[in-house]
Formats: C-alpha cells, structure tokens, sequence
C-alpha cells in the first residue's frame, strides 16, 4: 500500500497531494480518448442528411480544433444529431463506444453491446443527478462538492479555480437539463465537447 497507493488504496486515504496527482492520472487516460472522440464526430457530417446540421456539426468541430471553448448554443443545435442516425446511443459503432468508455473511466475491454449498456446507465444517472442539482442550485455545494461534480463529468478541476469550476457546471447544467432522454448520447460526447478547451484545461 505504501509502494502503490493509488492501486490499493481508496480515495479517502490519499494525501492531499495524491488526490491531485492520482486524478491527474486518471484524466490524462481519459484525455487520451478525445481526439479519436473528436475524430468520429468529423467522420460523421457525411452522414447527416439535414444540411443546416451538418453545418452546425462542421463549425463546433472547427472550433475545437482551433481550441475554442463552444457555446452552449453550439452543442444544442446538434442535438437532433444525437438523439438517432448517425450519433444516437444506439448508432454508436463498437470503436466509439470504446472510445468514451474511456473518456467516462470505464474499461473498454468489454463487448460493446455491454460497452453501450453501461455507458446509457452512467449516463442516465448522470443526467438525474443533474436535474437533482439544478433544483438544489450550485451555490448550495462546498468548494469540493463542486470540483468533484465537474470532474466526474470530465473537467479536470485540480488546478481550476472555485469559480471557475461553477461557472463551468452552471453551463454543464443549462445543456443537461435541456435534453431528454432520447437525447443523451449528446451528454454523454458532452464529456469531451465542453471539457477539452476549456480555460485553465490545457498543459
């Protein structure tokens, strides 16, 4: 346990230092999965026959590339995109669901009929919790309420500031409580899309 505290032991026993550099780790695996995320999301514009969406699909995946932190009003208008073909939950190809297996910190050394299971539960859950919060209201969560909620929702707030941290759940919020169920493929990317640019995120 000494040698390898981040492998045997729980959250709770890490020093302030370790919970810093283990959740560190853990979303450098996790980092690792957003550009082959990003990379099926450019592959699917062909696909999508609604041409003011495959506008909309090009214009957030160029804002990515060129490091900009989207609007929430960039990632709704794809919304429709996401609750069928090509990005809907159950459209998502076995390499996909690999992919943001990995994004969510789940093994994606499973089959993916069971890679798609587990990513809808976790999202579904997800997506409660969020209505759950909303009602509660941000500003009733402790300082480290609040970086937990970000980071298990793919924000690496170690290193980001308290009001940061808020500002970015309140935007998590206002897209979550937006979409219905049908819809959750599009929280579920939603991991990658507002958590890889923004301010204080890149090294």
């Amino acid at each position: 346990m000494y040698l390898f505290p981040r492998q045997l032991l729980i959250k709770h026993f890490w020093t302030p230092k370790q919970q810093i550099d283990f959740l560190d780790i853990y979303h450098a695996i996790r980092k690792h999965s957003h550009p082959e995320i990003l990379c099926y999301l450019e592959k699917s514009i062909p696909l999508i026959s609604d041409a003011g969406l495959r506008w909309h699909m090009t214009e957030l995946c160029t804002k990515i590339q060129r490091g900009t932190h989207p609007a929430i009003h960039d990632i709704l208008a794809l919304r429709e995109c996401f609750s069928n073909h090509p990005l809907g939950m159950n459209q998502l190809h076995a390499l996909q669901t690999k992919a943001l297996s990995r994004a969510m910190l789940l093994t994606p050394y499973l089959p993916s009929f069971v890679l798609r299971h587990r990513l809808k539960t976790h999202t579904t859950v997800i997506h409660q919790l969020d209505k759950a919060l909303a009602k509660l209201g941000i500003n009733q969560l402790t300082a480290q309420e609040v970086k937990s909620a970000c980071y298990l929702r793919g924000l690496n707030s170690t290193l980001i500031a308290e009001e940061r941290c808020r500002t970015w759940l309140a935007e998590w919020l206002k897209i979550s409580c937006s979409l219905k169920e049908a819809e959750l493929s599009l929280l579920l990317h939603n991991v990658v899309l507002l958590s890889i640019n923004y301010i204080g995120t890149r090294r």
